[in-house]
């Protein structure tokens, strides 16, 4: 599985939000016929080919080579993919919990001696259009990756980089800002108190609101307590303070040289232009040593061990008697084992992945918990790897219990094994992985290789996919047992084995907050007065470089004139099935696999039903209660079998020219190998015309299920909720928008999961029904595929349109206004094709009057999520097109010091939505109030028009950076699709970014930002305020 999960503890980043993962070209490979040529013992630019592979199953060719000065290693993916990606990993192998890799990780981008500018990283995502770029630390490597599809932009990047990681400054100030720093409440002011500031030590408070991450970091440190794994890398907060400068460049020069590097490019750039630049800039540098950061094996144990932990209340549990976590580990084998490594990864899908599963039915469907425990499955991203399954949600009482199913559970797989459709869904699900092209496929590949190679492990032979499938399809023939002799094995025999259980504790963060308070206690006591000046003068020093107008020029940059000034067109052909249902037909190469999508619409829908209809969605595919002939188990199973995954959900969809006017409707979207599109389609009907809603047992596990992932999501997804409250009476759609995807959502799936008796919401199920799963509300399909498939195809989706049910009586629409608005394309109107368009139903409310609200929402985190929208103008209107350059703007030159860099918090910004709402954020925040006199400042910057032509253009770069994303071959022709936007209209928005000017971005500020412009919303998420609480404007949750 390339995605791997999202590995809650692991990965620490630099910036939170990964920048657009949208590429594809796929042609005959001349990468990879151009690879195919190397010889192995061949020299180029320092290094020796060694290897030389074509990967077919992944249409590229592997050159592994090293470096003859360094032994620095090179691994090189050719292949016709024009989103070309790089990476250098360090194994960071650190021995407390400073956090000292995760600070170093933060702290090298900001100058090298090449570029000794203050964050060369922060500018270069102005200066550039990549198509990602990030630094990630783990638990023994820190990674460097970033893409583009521009070769001037690859150079400029990688030297920026490589200066970074070879060459940094490291200064102090550097240190101060982004790991700790004692610094006065008010920099300015002696006499406010001292205390603990810093991007990383802020971070990592946020990190440990997150109940599942300190569970996850918990497990890792007890069940591998011998070397690096038992400190947390990214940090504990109650550390940071203790990790001194000196320790840092210490670590730096022992952990980043090229004899403990691992360079990774992929893509169809030249090899050679790489290979050159990395040796001349940096390797030619530098002389080979052996460094000392092997990770040693664990030493297994000889009895089992448990051990217990706390963490905070979760204020959205359904049940507060119901707050314990538990799960059993095992230590498996090192994960360099490739082939051992495949088995235990699929074995572990087969004993928790879905409703067929043995860990699902004997711990999920026993209804003690809300869920499985965090980390369950195969985790890879240690030396050696391990396996963990257990619950969240319990009482602190059945803790017994679930180590009892658990022992039976293993059991009982020994005794009987899997059946082989289970085991043939699951290579499926492994084969359409391979062919489905996604935008980022080089980031997903050198995260996929990075642990094992990290581990001098051979990322070649881990890509060879195909091999592993044949090999465990030969073993399993040879030997019909084979897995159930696995799990005896690891997980019957198994010495190694550790029971974690957590439970809240009401004081905990109380508890924190007064370690904390106790730790600055003791740094602040032992302060001679010299060191209080010192420290107060070093905080002006830092508010002073801070806040100087910065020089950029050293850093290399791409100009406005190499942004392609036209997009390439995309043919979309749109016929009627059934005489009635427009379906748009896009032909891509999609490598065999049909992607097909279908929107339903809301209008006739009851308003007291439509807050069931996110629940109503994940019952259909993701959660199942069964359809047709089939239960919820058959019904997974054959998804599993036949498709690469169904999944339904609700939208909100924003119309180009007026901000209250929107279409509201259920997206229906799924994959399949060709040859079982019928089968996919088949399973669609039953869907659509025999949905089951009897199942109540098992309709209650899926509803704690969500409302425990709901309230789980919160500390990641803080900022999201609060901007979606703030946009909630800004536009019609917001109210919608809140309902569907807001803490509306999260607070009455609580309400739901709390219900003793909860027939009275299955029982809407029914009615929605009715409104969305028929042939009268089904507004339009597409299908991109290759056009071998296309006829094929049209046939399918005509037989599955004329099998769908209709209405008994004519439903007419709740809302009275309904425009019906055509699908534009082009100067000579709608798209015609068979004499047939796409139209929209959108709902339009002539008489809407924009409010402001203020909402705080109380959460016992030491971080705010804070979020401020204003209401502007639609996606055709010019100004537009300048709001979107003004947040860039403003995110860059502005709100990222003053957020970050000044107030501490993990980031910030502005951005505009395509729905006109204009949003300004921030994310893990130590300060609220604060933040939104930021905002307000940020504003005035803006309105008072100081920053240059080149500020502008940089701006320009960063939003062409996503405009000019890569698109899947899946995902052409979706804006067509969904938002009615043509290419033509895309072209005409590209001339109007093109054409921002200095005057139209403070025309714009003054127009819509200013107080008394627009309207505006405002919301917290985060712990009490006093000041908030005294402010009878503020609505407290």
């Amino acid at each position: 599985n390339f995605s791997g999960k999202n590995h809650l503890i692991l990965i620490t980043c630099l910036k939170y939000s990964c920048a657009n993962h949208k590429v594809w070209r796929w042609m005959s490979s001349k990468a990879c016929e151009r690879a195919l040529q190397y010889k192995v013992g061949e020299k180029i630019h320092g290094f020796t080919v060694n290897q030389v592979t074509p990967i077919p199953e992944l249409f590229l060719t592997a050159v592994k080579l090293s470096h003859d000065n360094t032994g620095a290693r090179y691994l090189h993916l050719a292949r016709e993919d024009n989103n070309n990606l790089f990476s250098v990993q360090f194994r960071t192998t650190p021995m407390d919990s400073t956090g000292v890799p995760h600070i170093l990780e933060h702290t090298a981008l900001c100058g090298s001696q090449k570029y000794p500018c203050r964050d060369p990283f922060f500018k270069m995502l102005n200066r550039s259009l990549s198509t990602f770029m990030n630094a990630f630390t783990a638990s023994d490597y820190t990674l460097y990756p970033f893409s583009t599809q521009n070769p001037k932009d690859f150079q400029n990047l990688l030297s920026v980089y490589l200066d970074a990681a070879f060459f940094p400054c490291l200064r102090e100030l550097d240190f101060w800002q982004e790991g700790w720093r004692l610094e006065h409440e008010n920099p300015s002011d002696p006499q406010t108190p001292l205390i603990f500031k810093g991007v990383v030590f802020n971070e990592m408070k946020g990190a440990f609101t997150d109940n599942e991450r300190i569970f996850s970091q918990h497990l890792q440190n007890r069940l591998l307590p011998d070397h690096t794994y038992s400190v947390i890398s990214g940090g504990d907060p109650l550390c940071i303070p203790d990790l001194t400068w000196e320790q840092l460049k210490q670590f730096h020069a022992t952990h980043y040289h090229p004899s403990n590097a691992r360079f990774f490019t992929y893509g169809n750039f030249q090899l050679e232009k790489h290979l050159k630049q990395i040796d001349e800039e940096a390797l030619s540098k530098f002389q080979k040593i052996e460094p000392s950061t092997t990770v040693p094996a664990q030493k297994p144990w000889d009895k089992p061990r448990e051990y217990q932990i706390t963490c905070g209340p979760d204020p959205l549990a359904a049940d507060s008697s119901k707050q314990t976590t538990v799960s059993v580990s095992f230590l498996l084998p090192g994960i360099i084992d490739t082939f051992e490594a495949f088995t235990l990864n699929l074995l572990s899908s087969l004993l928790v992945g879905g409703p067929n599963s043995p860990f699902y039915k004997a711990l999920i469907e026993s209804g003690l918990g809300t869920g499985f425990s965090p980390d369950v499955g195969y985790n890879g991203y240690t030396r050696e790897a391990y396996f963990s399954v257990g619950l969240q949600g319990i009482a602190e009482g059945d803790i017994e219990t679930v180590r009892n199913i658990v022992d039976r559970t293993i059991d009982e797989v020994i005794e009987k094994g899997f059946e082989d459709d289970q085991i043939e869904a699951l290579l499926h699900k492994t084969e359409i992985q391979m062919k489905h092209q996604s935008t980022s496929f080089g980031l997903t590949l050198t995260s996929y290789i990075a642990s094992c190679w990290n581990h001098d492990g051979d990322p070649v032979e881990l890509l060879k996919l195909g091999n592993q499938m044949a090999q465990f399809r030969q073993c399993l023939k040879e030997n019909p047992i084979f897995l159930q002799e696995k799990v005896k094995q690891y997980f019957k025999n198994n010495q190694h084995k550790l029971t974690l259980s957590m439970k809240p504790d009401d004081k905990y963060y109380e508890k924190q907050t007064q370690i904390e308070t106790e730790k600055l206690k003791q740094k602040v006591d032992s302060l001679s007065p010299k060191d209080k000046e010192q420290i107060y003068d070093k905080g002006l020093e830092l508010r002073t470089q801070q806040s100087k107008p910065q020089d950029a020029s050293c850093l290399p940059a791409l100009k406005v004139s190499d942004i392609e000034p036209t997009i390439s067109f995309t043919q979309l052909d749109v016929a009627l099935a059934a005489g009635e249902i427009p379906v748009q037909y896009c032909a891509q190469p999609t490598n065999g696999i049909v992607y097909f999508r279908a929107f339903s619409s809301l209008n006739t829908l009851p308003e007291e039903l439509k807050p069931y209809v996110p629940l109503f969605c994940s019952v259909l595919t993701n959660n199942r209660l069964g359809c047709g002939t089939l239960n919820y188990r058959e019904q997974a199973q054959q998804i599993e079998l036949k498709t690469g995954g169904m999944t339904v959900s609700p939208h909100v969809l924003p119309d180009e020219s007026h901000l209250d006017t929107y279409e509201q409707g259920v997206l229906f979207s799924s994959l399949c190998l060709d040859r079982n599109l019928p089968d996919m389609m088949h399973l669609w009907s039953e869907i659509f015309n025999n949905p089951c809603f009897e199942e109540e047992e098992h309709f209650k596990v899926l509803v704690k299920m969500s409302a425990q992932e709901l309230s789980n999501g919160i500390p990641d997804s803080g900022h999201l909720y609060a901007s979606i409250r703030a946009g909630r009476t800004l536009s019609p759609a917001g109210d919608l928008q809140e309902t569907f995807n807001g803490m509306h959502q999260v607070r009455l799936m609580k309400r739901i999961a709390e219900m003793t008796d909860i027939k009275p919401v299955l029982r809407q199920l029914p009615r929605i029904k009715k409104h969305l799963l028929n042939c009268d509300n089904m507004s339009r399909c597409s299908v991109n595929a290759t056009p071998q498939q296309i006829s094929q195809t049209e046939k399918v989706v005509e037989s599955f349109i004329k099998n769908l049910g209709r209405s008994k009586k004519e439903r007419k629409p709740v809302r009275p206004h309904v425009i019906e608005k055509p699908a534009y394309n082009g100067s000579s109107g709608s798209i015609h094709v068979n004499g047939s368009q796409i139209t929209r139903k959108l709902i339009t409310e002539p008489t809407f009057k924009p409010c402001q609200m203020k909402t705080h929402f109380l959460l016992p985190f030491p971080v705010n999520y804070v979020g401020e929208c204003v209401r502007t103008a639609p996606y055709v209107d010019p100004d537009h097109a300048s709001l979107k350059v003004l947040a860039r703007l403003m995110t860059a030159k502005f709100l990222h010091t003053e957020i970050r860099e000044k107030g501490g918090a993990y980031g910030g910004g502005a951005k505009l939505s395509h729905n006109g709402i204009f949003t300004l954020y921030s994310y893990r925040d130590p300060n609220s109030i604060e933040t939104l006199q930021a905002f307000g400042k940020a504003v005035d910057w803006a309105k008072s028009g100081k920053f240059t032509q080149q500020d502008i253009d940089e701006a320009k770069l960063s939003v062409f950076s996503a405009v000019d994303a890569p698109v899947a071959p899946s995902d052409k022709g979706v804006d067509h699709f969904l938002y009615g936007l043509s290419d033509e209209m895309k072209q005409a928005h590209r001339e109007q970014l093109f054409a921002v000017s200095h005057d139209r971005l403070i025309d714009v500020s003054n127009k819509y930002l200013g107080t008394g412009k627009c309207t505006h919303g405002l919301a917290i998420l985060g712990p009490e305020n006093a000041k908030i609480a005294k402010d009878p404007s503020w609505i407290i949750r």
